[in-house]
Formats: C-alpha cells, sequence, structure tokens
C-alpha cells in the first residue's frame, strides 16, 4: 500500500509542476543550490556584507555548518563550521542580525513540541567568504508557554530584538518575542504576542523592519510591523514547490526569495507589490508610504492563495483516484 501511495504522491507532484508558479516572479530567475552537500536547505538570509549571497543551512543530522551560497550561481562560496557548541539537533532557520552577527535557530522539535528547551547559536558574519572554522556562543531558549515545535525565527533588522513562530496550528501557532537582549548565561524566555493561523516554516523581516513574512508549504502571509506586533496585511502567492521550507527579503526589500529542500532545489524570487511593499521600497517607487494599488494587489495575492488551496485539493484528489485505481488492478489479478 505504501507504494501505491508514492504512486499517487508522484502523480501530485506532476501536477504542480505542470501547473506552474501562481505568481509572477519580479526579482529575476533565482537561483538553483548547486552543492550535493546541501540536501535539506531549511533556513535563508540575505547576507549584510556580501550582496548576492545568501545563507542557508540543511535541516538536521549535518553538524555544525552554515553554507553561503552565490545568488547568481547557486554555487557555496565558503562553508563556515560553527565551534564551542554541542551536536545541532534540528536547525531550521537562519537570520542575519544589525548587530553584524549571523544567528542560527535550532529550534525545530521532531519529538512533537517536548524538549524542554531549543537553541540559538550566534557568530559573525565573516568579513571574506572563504572556508573557516568560527566560534559562536551558543544561547539557550525556553517558551513561556511551555515546549514548542518552530521552524521560524527572525531578527529583527532594526532592534535586533529575536522573534520565533511556532509552527502547529492544531497546536496553536504563535509569535514569540525574545528578551530585548540574548544572554549566552541562563535561559532566554521567549514570550508570546500574537497567535498565527498558519503552519509557518519560515519567516523573514524586511530590510527596513516595516513589513514581516510568515511562509508555509503552500502559501505565505505579510504582515505590517507596527509598535513590535504583527498585523495581517494579506497573502502572498508563492511558488510550487517539493516542500517549501524557507524565504527571505532581498537587501532592497522589493522581493521575496522561496527555497525549497531537496537535492540542487530551487530559490525562486516572487516580487512585491502595493502594500505588501516595505515602506522604505515603496518610497523609492513613488515618494509615498504606500500606492493606490495596494487592494487590487492584496486582492491578486488572495486569489494567488486560494489557486494553491485549489491545485492542493486537485493534487490530492488526483492521488486517491490513483490509489483506487491501482488497488482495483491488483484485485483483478
Amino acid at each position: 500500500m505504501r507504494s501505491l501511495l508514492c504512486a499517487a504522491g508522484a502523480a501530485g507532484i506532476l501536477l504542480f509542476a505542470a501547473a506552474g508558479p501562481v505568481a509572477a516572479d519580479d526579482g529575476g530567475d533565482g537561483f538553483t543550490i548547486t552543492d550535493p552537500r546541501i540536501k535539506e536547505s531549511s533556513g535563508l538570509a540575505a547576507s549584510r556584507k556580501h550582496p548576492g549571497v545568501y545563507w542557508t543551512h540543511n535541516d538536521s543530522d549535518d553538524g555544525p555548518y552554515v553554507y553561503a551560497v552565490d545568488g547568481r550561481t547557486g554555487r557555496t562560496v565558503a562553508t563556515v563550521t560553527l565551534r564551542g557548541i554541542g551536536d545541532p539537533r534540528d536547525v531550521e532557520a537562519i537570520s542575519v542580525g544589525p548587530d553584524g552577527n549571523v544567528y542560527v535557530g535550532d529550534i525545530g522539535d521532531n519529538l512533537g513540541g517536548t524538549w524542554n528547551h531549543v537553541w540559538i547559536y550566534r557568530f559573525p558574519e565573516p568579513a571574506q567568504l572563504r572556508d573557516q572554522t568560527v566560534t559562536a556562543a551558543q544561547l539557550t531558549v525556553k517558551y513561556d508557554e511551555g515546549p514548542r515545535d518552530a521552524e521560524a525565527m527572525m531578527v529583527h533588522p532594526k532592534t535586533g530584538r529575536v522573534y520565533i513562530a511556532s509552527k502547529k496550528k492544531s497546536g496553536g501557532a504563535a509569535l514569540y518575542e525574545g528578551p530585548e537582549r540574548l544572554s549566552s548565561r541562563g535561559t532566554n524566555t521567549f514570550r508570546r504576542i500574537a497567535a498565527i493561523d498558519q503552519w509557518v516554516t519560515d519567516g523573514a523581516f524586511s530590510p527596513d523592519g516595516t513589513r514581516l513574512v510568515l511562509r508555509g508549504y503552500f502559501g505565505a502571509e505579510m504582515y505590517r510591523w507596527q509598535g513590535g506586533r504583527p498585523k495581517d496585511i494579506g497573502s502572498v502567492g508563492v511558488p510550487l514547490q517539493m516542500q517549501g521550507e524557507s524565504v527571505s527579503f532581498t537587501p532592497d526589500g522589493r522581493t521575496l526569495m522561496f527555497g525549497s529542500e531537496g537535492k540542487s532545489s530551487r530559490v525562486q524570487p516572487v516580487g512585491l507589490s502595493g502594500d505588501q511593499l516595505p515602506e522604505s521600497a515603496a518610497k523609492n517607487s513613488d515618494g509615498k508610504a504606500g500606492d493606490k494599488g495596494g487592494t487590487e494587489d492584496r486582492n491578486q495575492d488572495g486569489s494567488g492563495k486560494n489557486r494553491n488551496v485549489l491545485l492542493a485539493a486537485v493534487t490530492f484528489g488526483v492521488g486517491a483516484v490513483v490509489v483506487l485505481g491501482l488497488r482495483r488492478v491488483f484485485r483483478r489479478k
């Protein structure tokens, strides 16, 4: 029966691939991660020091490694080995802070939210892109509501405050705020500040800190960041991917880069417009903090999300038909 389900899954994937992207790619062609070591790219963050370079890492069972990938060629231009930390358990997210540090979130919980603590690793972003070993701080994290499974960690680009979004909607997904400054001594308690109606696999702040995006497997939601809290301003159409795991803003804030797990995985751009543009990007466009196309763009984004949901439903429907058909064939033999 498992083989039948695999066949159904394959049929679903083919249908998704044939359907094509649901949003226009306004940020170029994206890139393919070519490094065979990167099989489970689970986080993505644009470098602050090296334009056009993105930091990523594997999900788990890889070791204390972070990779710098050239956004033009997809080649790994540096492998950074972290020392001074224990064995990474379930690394899920990465972000670059305004303090010049790279933050790596070992925040996943494959035991369904039962580990009593998780970790964040912090190290200075290297000035030179070459293979090297750096000393990282290991920061212990707990939640005020008890253990949570999470895959999204974001550092605000202005305040330097760290936020984590829990994953499972059935368990009450939420956004958690860390202390004003994280400490390598003792425990850093993250406190719930907002409910999130989404199965979150990654997130990112815009470079100017005025927007927050949280993505799931089939969709993404954009938030205006006001007074340290998120305000939902509409869905963002995402590319159809094998397993959508990561997202990052480009340095100019005008484009989202969506990544997926798997060998030779694609990182695909989706351009932003209307109210979903960060304020600095919108001002550069027309001298205002927004534009008249915001409502129309949000409606288009919403329809894109609906198309994703419809495609997902059709995919599973086709898969079910394949399974039933194959079962009938085997019964006749």
